[in-house]
């Protein structure tokens, strides 16, 4: 049996997210228990979260075929993520902010389902299975990143409230689909 781990640390600035994720629902954000570091003065944000996927596996071959079994968590560090509280001056800016970052959550979520679901659901090659789950995981990893940077631009970190309602259909609706297509997998 062989193991490997990977890290991918997203730094994803202006309101985010804050975690440690099971798989049945996204965790519900609240400031006080996770924005818990030190607020960076020279950013221009509001607030920044350390988000972190990590898996590992134990992979065996059977019949010339890889198994593997995968373990697959995202969660937020705590103490690098962090809020200027003095920004915060209204309950609705608050709210607003929170949301924002609230969506943050869920595109990571939805990250999990969709890595726990592509990375399990491979052939890999005996020779270079390990170097394809690498490559696979860079892939799904970029996406996510991609897609995080896109909320925060298209909504304006949260600021754009038209944008921001769009994309939460736009999460809402991918949550959807890969909780299906998790059910679906998991009937083959």
């Amino acid at each position: 049996m062989r193991s490997l781990v990977l890290f991918v640390l997203v730094a994803v600035t202006i309101p985010l997210l804050s975690f440690k994720q099971d798989t049945t629902e996204p965790i519900q954000l609240n400031f006080e228990t996770y924005f818990k570091g030190k607020p960076d003065e020279n950013s221009p944000y509001f607030a920044l979260t350390a988000m972190t996927w990590k898996y590992s596996y134990e992979s065996t071959v059977y019949r010339n075929r890889v198994v593997i079994n995968l373990k697959n968590e995202v969660s937020v560090d705590k103490s690098r993520s962090w809020v200027k509280w003095d920004k915060l001056r209204n309950e609705d800016t608050k709210a607003s902010l929170l949301h924002h970052e609230q969506g943050h959550v869920n595109i990571h979520y939805i990250l999990l389902i969709e890595s726990d679901r592509v990375l399990k659901n491979r052939n890999y090659s005996v020779k270079n299975y390990k170097a394809q789950i690498s490559d696979l995981a860079n892939q799904i990893s970029k996406y996510y990143d991609t897609m995080q940077r896109n909320y925060d631009e298209e909504t304006e970190h949260g600021s754009n409230h038209k944008m921001q309602a769009r994309w939460d259909k736009i999460i809402d609706d991918k949550i959807a689909e890969a909780k299906a297509a998790a059910l679906a997998d998991s009937g083959k």
